[in-house]
């Protein structure tokens, strides 16, 4: 059995067909066109493509920002490039035959469903999901379900407050975690120092064009011993770790998965979370809750999609 999975991104989307055990046999991916449209032109040439190389999928999985009704898989809100997608149904969009089930969920619950069915949060039945990258997503499994709350908004972690009377986020609050720890944050952060000519390796190297310093390069500045850099990713750090406290004390999970690509920074962003969430949450909790790496190691999201159909089969 093969099982079709799409993620939909603001600049990219990427399908394969995947197999029981989480295996990409074949995948496309292409540019996010400009409007609908194309957008299903592309799309479906992908879809044959596919199909061709591989055989006619059990069902599909579709992972999408936005807010996304499970049940029909409706897209109800989707704010930026993709925004001609609101008020349309994935099923159609993906235009499979009527008998092929699609599903279709938030990028981040997509991301802890194929966790779900192959990674850290494999017969699991609380965990806590953040994905850290330009933005911060998140995903919680209560009780062995996705929760999804009343309007199908739950588990927008990124948005929790973190800090009353902080920066202005893209969604209206101010001082969400996502402005204290993402990929934008940080390097915000960074670029605002070099342009003011903050003595640092930071500023040597990307003086002349600040956005270039990235999330990367700025923990390995940190890692080799620059203090500006030192101080901006232990500020973030130190937002990321209330945040998780704050989650353990909500969700009572049995695991913490962090996924994202900020997470490519390994060790250096691990080691010092752990010490502090474990020094916050000790106290009332009395058991360190693990802080892991998402195990699925596709960060393409096509596994993840496929895991929506896997898991609804399990």
């Amino acid at each position: 059995m093969v099982v079709l999975g799409i993620d939909i991104g603001g600049t990219q989307i990427k399908a394969g067909m995947v197999d029981e055990a989480g295996a990409i046999l074949a995948s496309r991916t292409i540019d996010t066109p400009p409007d609908l449209d194309e957008l299903l032109t592309s799309l479906h040439s992908a879809i044959r493509w596919l199909t061709e190389a591989t055989e006619e999928p059990a069902g599909a999985g579709v992972g999408c920002k936005g807010i996304i009704n499970p049940d029909s898989t409706l897209v109800e809100t989707l704010p930026g490039t993709l925004h001609y997608l609101e008020g349309l149904r994935l099923s159609d969009v993906v235009g499979l035959p009527p008998d092929v089930p699609v599903m279709a969920d938030n990028d981040a619950r997509v991301a802890l469903a194929g966790e779900m069915v192959w990674g850290a949060a494999q017969g699991r039945e609380n965990v806590v999901m953040l994905t850290l990258g330009m933005g911060v997503g998140g995903a919680v499994v209560a009780n062995g379900r996705l929760l999804r709350g009343s309007a199908g908004v739950a588990g927008h972690l990124g948005h929790m407050t973190v800090d009353p009377h902080g920066s202005v986020c893209a969604c209206g609050n101010r001082g969400c975690l996502e402005t204290v720890f993402s990929a934008r944050a940080i390097e915000g952060e960074a670029w605002s120092a070099v342009h003011r000519g903050c003595r640092s390796t930071l500023t040597r190297l990307f003086r002349e064009r600040p956005q270039l310093a990235t999330c990367r390069t700025i923990f390995q500045a940190a890692n080799e011993g620059d203090e500006l850099s030192k101080s901006i990713v232990a500020k973030a750090i130190h937002g990321l770790a209330a945040a998780i406290a704050g989650l353990l004390h909500i969700f009572d999970p049995e695991v913490v998965i962090l996924g994202g690509h900020v997470v490519d920074a390994g060790a250096d962003l691990l080691d010092p979370l752990r010490e502090e969430v474990w020094a916050r949450s000790r106290g009332l909790l009395g058991r360190e809750v693990p802080l892991v790496e998402q195990r699925v190691a596709d960060k393409s999201g096509i596994v993840g999609a496929a895991g929506l159909v896997i898991a609804k089969q399990q």
